[in-house]
């Protein structure tokens, strides 16, 4: 007894296996589109918070650049001499600064605070610090803001 198959019955099991395949493709082709769409996404996020990190560390360093210059210079009559709000000085001039004081009544300290402001992808930003300043001593005669140079050059 000799099988023999019909030439018909071949032909439909390839081409649902060709079908079969095909749609395998189409599904791999989508799942690796979506794939590569989250990984570009998560990517542009990462990139935009570490812009934000930067310029955040940029405002804090501002910030206390402007706070030491209260410090060097003193509390006591800063707003007289310097300017308390404005731009800060290149390459940083698309950030703003503004300094408030409080207090330094008998002897206390003064409260010293310092707001940088700049406009990030993400909108208005800002970095607010705070700290407190004791007022300069002035003992008679002596100056406000003395010389500091030291008399002799320092060797290293």
């Amino acid at each position: 007894m000799v099988n023999r198959q019909s030439s018909s019955s071949p032909q439909p099991r390839r081409t649902a296996r060709r079908g079969v395949a095909l749609i395998e493709a189409i599904v791999a082709a989508i799942i690796l589109g979506v794939g590569l769409t989250a990984l570009v996404s998560f990517a542009s996020g990462a990139l935009s918070a570490s812009r934000l990190g930067q310029e955040i560390g940029t405002a804090a360093m501002l910030a206390d650049e402007q706070l030491q210059l209260v410090l060097a210079r003193g509390p006591d009559d800063y707003a007289r001499r310097f300017d308390l709000k404005g731009r800060c000085d290149p390459p940083f001039q698309t950030y703003l600064y503004e300094l408030t004081f409080t207090g330094g009544d008998g002897g206390q300290p003064y409260r010293v605070r310092a707001v940088v402001r700049w406009e990030s992808s993400r909108g208005p930003q800002s970095v607010d610090v705070e700290t407190l300043i004791a007022p300069r001593q002035v003992e008679g005669d002596a100056q406000a803001d003395p010389d500091r140079r030291p008399a002799s050059a320092v060797t290293r």
